[in-house]
């Protein structure tokens, strides 16, 4: 026969153990829930993979269109991507075809050409205002390009002197076979004096040529530094064409050409 329980104050030793017993459930419950809603809250914090996305369009028929990956039928259509909840999450701009991608790049060639030559026109213009700071200095740059020039031909006058004092003697000793055939040696001897007179006047027709050429040029870079320094901005005008650009001050006693012999 089991002994009687014992009390202690109102509760019994029995009372006591089972309400041991339900305190321990309990904590144990609670650090199972407490677990799973840690794991929950950290599910929700992991970035949404794509299948949670909605994509949406409208297609050729006026008919929009849902699914939840891209859609084929609006695939040269622009396609809105929504949240779950419905808010945006980015639009998707259509798909070019070969062609489309081509024009597109075309266009974006021409625009960077532009600003390019934009930049060109801005640099080349700061630069003529740096190099000559008023008229006076572009007149003396002018000046030094002629130089070179003008002792081109001062050369050239010489040699075609030269050639003139050089075949008198010739002519004088032709004058003796007069009806006659001349002998090899006078004959090449003349004729090559014949050729270098040809040669200095062909480049003393290049030389006036180049005096012109530099004037034009000069004329041209002059017309647009007066803009310049009257206020007009860098780059404004368009872009100075490459012949417009080309000119160079050379040192004095120099030419672009070779006076021949």
């Amino acid at each position: 026969m089991p002994s009687p329980c014992r009390r202690t104050g109102n509760a019994t030793e029995s009372d006591l153990a089972q309400t041991e017993v339900l305190g321990r459930h309990w904590r144990i419950a609670s650090v199972l829930a407490l677990t799973v809603l840690a794991a929950v809250g950290a599910r929700a914090d992991e970035p949404r993979p794509a299948g949670t996305a909605i994509y949406s369009c409208i297609d050729d028929k006026g008919k929009r269109i849902t699914s939840d990956r891209p859609i084929p039928e609006c695939i040269a259509k622009e396609q809105r991507i929504l949240n779950r909840d419905g808010s945006l999450r980015e639009v998707r701009p259509p798909t070019l075809t070969a062609e489309e991608r081509a024009a597109v790049e075309a266009r974006e060639r021409r625009a960077a050409e532009v600003r390019l030559a934009q930049a060109e026109a801005v640099r080349r213009d700061r630069n003529l205002m740096t190099r000559y700071r008023d008229e006076q200095a572009h007149e003396a740059a002018r000046a030094a390009a002629l130089e070179s020039v003008k002792q081109a031909m001062k050369a050239s006058e010489k040699r075609l002197a030269e050639l003139a004092a050089e075949r008198r003697p010739l002519l004088d000793e032709a004058e003796f076979y007069k009806g006659r055939q001349l002998p090899t040696k006078l004959r090449l001897q003349m004729d090559a004096i014949d050729a270098s007179v040809d040669a200095q006047r062909a480049a003393m027709a290049n030389q006036e040529a180049e005096v012109v050429r530099v004037n034009r040029l000069f004329d041209i870079e002059l017309d647009r530094l007066r803009r310049l320094w009257a206020g007009t901005p860098p780059g404004s005008m368009g872009a100075m064409s490459n012949a417009q650009a080309e000119t160079r001050v050379l040192p004095a006693g120099m030419s672009g050409t070779t006076t021949p012999r």
